[in-house]
Order: structure tokens, then C-alpha cells, then sequence
């Protein structure tokens, strides 16, 4: 089990596992819970660092135990990622398999009824992009014949439009290398198929949380998605944090914090 999970659950009194997905070393989730309690609500994490293998599911492990102590099962899915065996299409495949594993693999411990995405970052990009797997046509990978069956998203900081960061040349070309392929050159439409702002309307709703300073994928971004979201019909929401970062977003004792806590709760209560 990772060592920063370890670290983030025994301080707070929390459980801590892990359950796999598939037989690749990437296809688990860590998961943290609090100490008792059955059928509580799910919050699946997906964690950013623009698709890369050099950044893993470490870094959300203050903000997952955080979450556990509000009374979550919080599982922070791991994922194949561009240079380390990831990318189009394992990165899509990973996702689609460990969001419909993960809650039966979790047993009495989850409400299967009250489930949400919370992605950060790139990890933003992927939540969005979960949600709208029964948009894909058959045989795309991730496809999905029914919506999944979730309570909404949470977007934080997320790469929610692709087109827009292909546009601002965000990571330094880290789309193109994610999806493989610049959009100009895209001769088997991947663009269509991983881009959230094209996979429209999901008929889920969706919060996008982002900072007003943000540097690394600025604000922008999101109001893109969620102007094509709300043009679809999805009952989308941009909340702009004004005085805040790319990072504070996912650090508990944050400004930005109890705004990201507040999100969760709006899903997972409405």
C-alpha cells in the first residue's frame, strides 16, 4: 500500500486498504474510511500531474483523509499514464474498468447509491470524461451503454475542455501526448472520443471548482466546459474561487477547502 496513505490514515484513526482492478501495478485504488460505519457515500479521486507516470495518486492523500473524516469511503484510483504504459487508449480503459469495479469491490462498506467523482487537475478531465462514457459510440474505449451511475462530478481545477488547452498549450504539449495525436492530425477522431466537451449532454451534474489565480489551467477552462454543458441542457455549475491557486484546491486547512468540501456534500445530498 502506498506509503502516503499510510501515513495520512493513522494520525486521523481511519481504515486503510487497497483493491485491485486489474493485474497491472497501476489498476488499484487506496482507499481510507472512517474507523466504523456500513453503506456510507463514495467518493472516487482521481488524481492529476497532466496524465504523466512521474505523478501518482501520492499527493491526494492528505486531501483523501481529509475526506474520510468527513464521513466518506474516499478510493483513490490509480491509472496507467503516459510513460509508463498509459495514455490512448489505457488511460480511458483504466478509468471505464475501476469505476465499475471499485464500488462492488468495496462490498456493504459503500452505498452503491451515492457515489461521485472528484478529479483534480488532469484527474479533472478524467471525472468529466466518466461521466460521459454512455455518449461514446459502441466499441469506443470506455464506452458505456447506461450512464454510470453516479451523483455528479467534481471538477477541481480540471482540464475540463481539451480543445481550450490544446488552444493555450497547456503542460507544455501535454494533451498531444496524452491523446497521441495533435488535433489537426487525428485521423481516428480520439479528440471526439476523450474530450468531456464534446461527449455532451451527460444528464449529470456536474461542479467546477477553480481558482481565479489559477496558472497552470486557468479558470477559462472550466467555463468553456460548462458554457457547452449548460448549451447542452446538463445542469452544470462553474464556482470561481477568486483569490486562489491550482493547488490550494486539494490542500485541507485551504481557504479553498471548505468550498471543496461544500461541492461534495451539494452532490452527494441533492
Amino acid at each position: 500500500m502506498h506509503p502516503e496513505f499510510r501515513r495520512a490514515a493513522a494520525p486521523a484513526g481511519l481504515r486503510h486498504g487497497q483493491v485491485r482492478y486489474g493485474k497491472h501495478s497501476d489498476q488499484l485504488a487506496e482507499v481510507l474510511s472512517p474507523a466504523d460505519g456500513t453503506g456510507l457515500p463514495l467518493v472516487v479521486v482521481i488524481h492529476g500531474g497532466f496524465w504523466r507516470h512521474q505523478y501518482d495518486r501520492g499527493h491526494t492523500a492528505p486531501q483523501c483523509a481529509a475526506l474520510a473524516a468527513e464521513g466518506y469511503v474516499v478510493a483513490a484510483l490509480e491509472y496507467r499514464r503516459v510513460g509508463g504504459g498509459g495514455g490512448w487508449p489505457q488511460t480511458f480503459t483504466d478509468l471505464a474498468t475501476g469505476l465499475d469495479a471499485v464500488p462492488d469491490l468495496l462490498g456493504d462498506l459503500v452505498d452503491p447509491g451515492r457515489v461521485i467523482l472528484m478529479g483534480h487537475s488532469a484527474g479533472g478531465h478524467l471525472a468529466l470524461w466518466a461521466a460521459s462514457r454512455h455518449r461514446l459510440p459502441e466499441g469506443a474505449p470506455g464506452h458505456r451503454s447506461t450512464p454510470p451511475p453516479l451523483r455528479g462530478v467534481i471538477s477541481l481545477a480540471g482540464v475540463a475542455d481539451l480543445g481550450w488547452a490544446v488552444a493555450a498549450g497547456l503542460g507544455d504539449g501535454a494533451v498531444e501526448a496524452f491523446v497521441g495525436v495533435p488535433p489537426e492530425r487525428d485521423p481516428e477522431g480520439r479528440y471526439v472520443l476523450a474530450d468531456p466537451a464534446r461527449l455532451l449532454p451527460t444528464g449529470l451534474r456536474a461542479i467546477c471548482v477553480h481558482g481565479g489565480l489559477d496558472e497552470q489551467v486557468p479558470v477559462d477552462c472550466a467555463a468553456a466546459y460548462v458554457a457547452a454543458a449548460l448549451e447542452a441542457g446538463d445542469p452544470a455549475e462553474l464556482r470561481v474561487l477568486d483569490w486562489e491557486e491550482h493547488f490550494s484546491l486539494v490542500t485541507p486547512g485551504s481557504a479553498a477547502w471548505p468550498r471543496v468540501v461544500a461541492a461534495a456534500r451539494d452532490l452527494l445530498q441533492g
